[in-house]
């Protein structure tokens, strides 16, 4: 059967499939039987759930929970909450997993099925392709009944007291002023009362949910509106959450755009300082901008390039046990806190180190030099090497020796279309464009 989880679970149109009733009351059943196989759950298999905004979320919610009793699973919803925070309260409150029902950055119409193991950690892609064979095995079925409402418990407040940990008393600027974009999604229900606790002058907008509105010309892929508000308002800083609350982009004071690689950089520089960046090396996505690893190498701090999806950031820095890594798209994870990407952690942490370099998110952002930056794409008839093909491997070979030490190069194949996505990092953008014409056109030749 084709792969059911992607790079961040199940994903796709509420109501289609696999967001369909049947499969998702079978992706329900299909965890709780794997659960049991994996036998540290032999006994009672508890899940516990959140949600975001959208209007879809509460019918799937209902859905899955039928077919997670099915099995004897039990299932409890804290109703709507950001991702992270069930990656938190999961293991510190003994549940066996944990699942959120969300599209993270995706309009409304789309919704998705994340799954947390009891340790809060992403589910291995060797758990999920297991999930995937329970399902397709036909030998049994999941009953028919009309599903009931499920259980539910506000454990918001055990949350914010785990992030309010994260900036102690001593950084906190009593009366500075934030600026905050929720994206009319999930941060909605916890950030403003966040912020406002720790002392913070707080102005919100994307705090108005109606199940249709998440991200809809607001949050982390839209912060124009937060960058307006944070220079008229004089605020200091802005940060925009994406619709479940685990990444955030910034606003420096000047309006300016702060994405997850200057954050990276600020932050790890100061974790040095600070005795707390375990081994002296971050983890960083294919797509993070060459600039990152440069101002990374003048610090003396290491960079480890890994898959985009911060699962495999996750992964990666597990097996070197690092303290911090993340995407430019802003999913920034620090693991003395939580093993996924938390918005609100990440904003908690920049301005800890606002606070301790005494430096406005400007001037910190500045230190990252951006490299210019040109995406290609090409349609091919079949996904060949491309190192199997002499003259394709030439052309590569040729431009990576140009870009040695001051520029980059990345080939790959989309993962759901039949493209080549061709992208160059380097000094002079015009110079780079000819030479990704150069790959693009030896491609055409022979795949095209």
């Amino acid at each position: 059967m084709a792969h059911l989880f992607g790079t961040d679970g199940v994903r796709g149109k509420a109501g289609e499939f696999p967001l369909d009733v049947a499969t998702i009351r079978r992706l329900g059943a299909a965890l709780v039987r794997a659960l049991r196989h994996d036998g540290a759950h032999a006994l009672a298999i508890r899940f516990l759930a959140g949600r975001d905004t959208r209007e879809s979320g509460a019918w799937i919610e209902r859905e899955l929970a039928f077919g997670i009793q099915s099995q004897g699973g039990s299932f409890t919803s804290t109703r709507v909450v950001p991702t992270p925070a069930i990656a938190y309260l999961t293991p510190r409150l003994g549940y066996s997993a944990g699942v959120v029902i969300s599209a993270s950055h995706n309009p409304f119409e789309d919704n998705g099925i994340k799954v947390f193991s009891g340790a809060g950690e992403k589910f291995t892609e060797t758990l999920e392709r297991h999930v995937e064979s329970i399902i397709a095995d036909p030998s049994w079925s999941v009953p028919s009944d009309a599903a009931t409402p499920v259980e539910e418990v506000d454990l918001r407040a055990e949350y914010l007291d785990h992030l309010q940990d994260i900036l102690p008393k001593t950084h906190r600027a009593q009366g500075m002023r934030l600026a905050i974009d929720c994206a009319n999604g999930a941060t909605a229900t916890v950030a403003p009362r966040l912020f406002r606790e720790m002392g913070f002058d707080v102005s919100c907008i994307g705090v108005a949910p109606d199940g249709r509105n998440i991200n809809l010309g607001c949050g982390s892929t839209a912060p124009d509106a937060l960058a307006r508000l944070v220079v008229e308002g004089q605020h200091a800083m802005g940060v925009a959450f994406d619709g479940d609350g685990d990444r955030a982009i910034f606003v420096d004071e000047s309006g300016g755009i702060v994405d997850g690689d200057a954050v990276m950089l600020m932050c790890a520089k100061q974790m040095k300082a600070e005795g707390r960046l375990k081994g002296n090396a971050i983890v960083a996505t294919v797509m993070s901008n060459i600039g990152l690893e440069l101002a990374l190498r003048d610090a003396e701090i290491g960079m480890i390039r890994c898959a985009v999806g911060d699962k495999y950031v996750m992964e990666e820095m597990l097996r070197r046990d690092l303290s911090l890594g993340g995407e430019q798209s802003g999913h920034i994870i620090f693991s003395e806190y939580l093993f996924t990407g938390d918005g609100l952690a990440t904003a908690l942490n920049v301005l800890r180190t606002m606070s301790a370099s005494k430096r406005t998110l400007g001037d910190l952002a500045a230190e990252l030099t951006t490299y210019p930056q040109v995406l290609m794409n090409l349609r091919v008839r079949q996904k060949v090497d491309l190192k199997t093909v002499p003259e394709i491997a030439a052309a590569l070979t040729w431009v990576e020796s140009r870009l040695v030490g001051n520029g980059r190069l990345l080939v790959r194949y989309s993962g759901t279309e039949p493209l080549l996505r061709v992208m160059l990092e380097g000094q002079d953008p015009a110079v780079i464009r000819q030479w990704g014409q150069e790959i693009i056109d030896v491609v055409k030749r022979h795949l095209a």
